[in-house]
């Protein structure tokens, strides 16, 4: 892994699914436990459930950035401290679960020009969420990166439920993780012009 920087980036490795019995909280740990053993970037977990966001309620378009309720100007805010981002989420119908899509309409400005990643995992590896996550970021001005990290419902997790990785997929995660810190840090000036 690359050598740590004066001002390393901030990652952050986003909880996508608020459902209860959900897997994507332990997929995150895992994520962060080895993204933790790098030292080119700081990983912090983000939880959209901590957030209790309700369906997008703010007056005004996200774009405007004129948010009137708390909880908005909490999650701008943590968003906002971060240059990129590893999203982890489920495959529900074919795309990401609802939860996630909200809380990302929540904003705008806090993801553009920034870097992401993802992990997701489904019967199809969440492919299909994939996709259609990265034409959301795509509007939001997000690079998304090619590597990502797909997770198989039938061979990474014990009868569907218990989180149980092939040990290849550390290396999958590596990759994604190298292209996520050097567009973000690429993309860094963008941010500060």
């Amino acid at each position: 892994m690359n050598s740590k920087q004066d001002n390393p980036i901030k990652v952050g490795i986003i909880i996508g699914s608020t459902r209860p019995g959900r897997k994507a909280e332990a997929v995150a740990r895992w994520v962060h436990q080895i993204a933790a053993s790098r030292n080119d970037a700081q990983f912090e977990l983000v939880d959209i459930k901590d957030f209790n966001l309700p369906l997008l309620d703010e007056v005004m378009p996200p774009m405007m950035a004129q948010y009137s309720h708390p909880h908005t100007k909490s999650w701008a805010a943590r968003i906002a401290s971060f240059d990129a981002y590893v999203f982890v989420t489920p495959e529900y119908n074919h795309s990401i679960p609802g939860a996630l899509k909200n809380a990302i309409d929540y904003l705008f400005h806090e993801w553009t020009n920034k870097a992401a990643g993802f992990v997701s995992y489904g019967s199809a590896g969440g492919t299909r969420a994939v996709e259609h996550l990265r034409q959301v970021m795509g509007e939001l001005k997000v690079a998304d990166v090619r590597a990502q990290v797909m997770l198989s419902l039938f061979t990474d997790f014990e009868n569907f439920s218990i989180f149980k990785p092939d040990s290849r997929h550390e290396k999958t995660v590596h990759a994604m993780l190298d292209e996520v810190i050097a567009w973000g840090r690429g993309m860094k000036p963008l941010r500060t012009s």
